[in-house]
């Protein structure tokens, strides 16, 4: 694994939903040692025990769980930690789905995971953060909100919102020291990828040595990167934006996909 960059982000403290494992780990990982202190989000009192474990445990360490989901999980952390000067948005929903065979039960979950926890948790935070002229807003996007993919439109859509509303955010915070910002990974290596992989190259007859160049290539063939992204080098995006060295960085939809997309900007 990469040095993962280091800020100084000393004094502030930083809330990442959907934190106990893959790219919310790491970016806990990388907020941590930047001297922040970290309210690790998950479901389960194991997950989140479990992930403070393996982070410490230490004394800037504290867990939240809840499903943000549900706005009586946002409420749940918004009470039980009122000050928080860093959001990130991490937590998702994700599923490989035939459109025709989407109900609005789908649709509906996925909205309420990739889109409505960040606006109940914004909206919570945010006049704060407007109160102190300091904050940062970072939600953990996708390429797929800009290349909506067949096999899960539902997933795409809500990505597409969430980079909508973090822009439009971002448009109530002018001329104030708070940023908000969408960060777009591509596909990438998160917990389970070992095992993805394997089965991967098991059920297409490729040696296992190739499964992450075939994989990638085979459901993104426009990567330049031509294998799947590290946790590590999504997390350091997400810990740039939540940086105060990128104070000039708002309002924007901040790439780490790859060069998948082929269009500039």
């Amino acid at each position: 694994m990469s040095s993962p960059v280091i800020v100084d982000l000393s004094g502030t403290t930083a809330l990442v939903t959907g934190s106990t494992r893959g790219i919310g780990f790491a970016v806990a990982e990388n907020l941590l040692r930047s001297g922040c202190r970290v309210v690790v989000n998950g479901r389960t009192a194991e997950s989140v025990d479990t992930a403070i474990a393996r982070l410490g445990p230490r004394a800037d360490i504290v867990g939240a769980v809840a499903d943000v989901s549900t706005a009586r999980g946002c409420a749940h952390i918004v009470d039980t930690h009122p000050e928080v000067d860093i959001v990130v948005g991490n937590a998702a929903g994700f599923e490989w789905k035939s459109f025709l065979d989407l109900d609005d039960d789908d649709w509906l979950r996925e909205y309420q995971v990739n889109v409505l926890a960040a606006v109940r948790l914004a909206k919570a935070y945010l006049p704060k953060m407007l109160e102190n002229n300091w904050g940062r807003i970072v939600l953990v996007a996708s390429e797929a909100g800009l290349n909506i993919p067949g096999d899960m439109i539902h997933y795409g859509v809500t990505k597409a919102a969430e980079i909508a509303f973090a822009r439009g955010l971002a448009e109530t915070t002018a001329g104030t020291g708070v940023t908000v910002n969408s960060v777009l990974p591509g596909p990438t290596a998160s917990s389970d990828a070992d095992r993805f992989l394997d089965d991967y190259a098991h059920e297409n007859n490729v040696p296992r040595a190739d499964a992450d160049r075939h994989c990638t290539m085979s459901i993104r063939p426009t990567t330049l990167l031509q294998r799947l992204a590290r946790v590590d080098e999504v997390a350091n995006m997400i810990l740039y934006a939540c940086s105060k060295e990128s104070s000039a960085t708002n309002g924007a939809a901040l790439r780490v996909e790859g060069g998948i997309l082929r269009h500039p900007g």
